[in-house]
């Protein structure tokens, strides 16, 4: 199966329930989660580098305000704009840097985003991680939300390694190398078990809390939704 349905979430947290008496436990104390899905293209890697290591509300100003100035999220308006009025609305060098270096590869066929989503996952995040500014969790989640794959794991996760941590009781919250291979389990869900986790960690969080990215990103970008 290429991408996660609302009817195959809800399958897939079923079957994740029956497997692991913690997820289950989740479930049954919070519900089912979202399925947190984003519409794939330019705009939600524009988001994603956004949110990357910035409070919510920071990130959401800042798309807004990007979105206002250019009327149109799309590459070509982007690249009218450049980096010394990206600058000028307040964002960081890097960061327009980073949206700009994506408008631009897109803009000269270098990158092409339905080849991204219709290759194998390995070739399609290839190509994005060839991107400065597009690093493996940025892949992960736009794997995981845009394009709706069932078996990825966000790779660096702080939200993620908390709510094993928790959810586990393990005496030490567990780095990432050791969280990915704990994570091996819940495959071919690994998805699915990513959006239990994040929904326990978002729902056991006072609001304030949560709305903090915690450097992964994640939560600001699932409470946006």
């Amino acid at each position: 199966m290429r991408q996660l349905t609302a009817a195959t979430l809800q399958r897939a947290v079923q079957e994740l329930a029956d497997r692991d008496t913690d997820l289950d436990a989740i479930v049954t104390r919070y519900g089912a989660p979202p399925l947190w899905a984003r519409r794939p293209g330019f705009a939600t890697l524009v988001r994603i580098i956004l949110e990357q290591q910035v409070s919510l509300a920071a990130a959401k100003t800042m798309y807004e305000r990007l979105r206002s100035t250019i009327g149109v999220m799309e590459p070509h308006a982007l690249h009218a704009l450049g980096i010394d009025g990206m600058r000028a609305l307040g964002f960081t060098r890097q960061k327009s840097s980073y949206c700009l270096g994506l408008a631009n590869a897109i803009r000269a066929g270098q990158l092409d985003l339905h080849a991204v989503s219709r290759a194998d996952d390995a070739v399609g995040r290839d190509m994005l991680l060839q991107l400065r500014g597009i690093g493996r969790w940025s892949v992960d989640v736009y794997y995981l939300m845009a394009l709706r794959r069932p078996d990825v794991w966000p790779h660096g996760d702080l939200a993620l390694a908390d709510a094993v941590h928790r959810v586990k009781g393990l005496p030490e919250r567990p780095d990432y190398v050791s969280l990915t291979g704990f994570a091996a389990q819940w495959a071919p869900w690994r998805s699915v078990a990513a959006r239990i986790l994040w929904h326990h960690y978002l729902s056991v969080r006072a609001p304030a809390t949560a709305a903090i990215n915690h450097c992964s990103g994640s939560v600001a970008i699932l409470s946006a939704r």
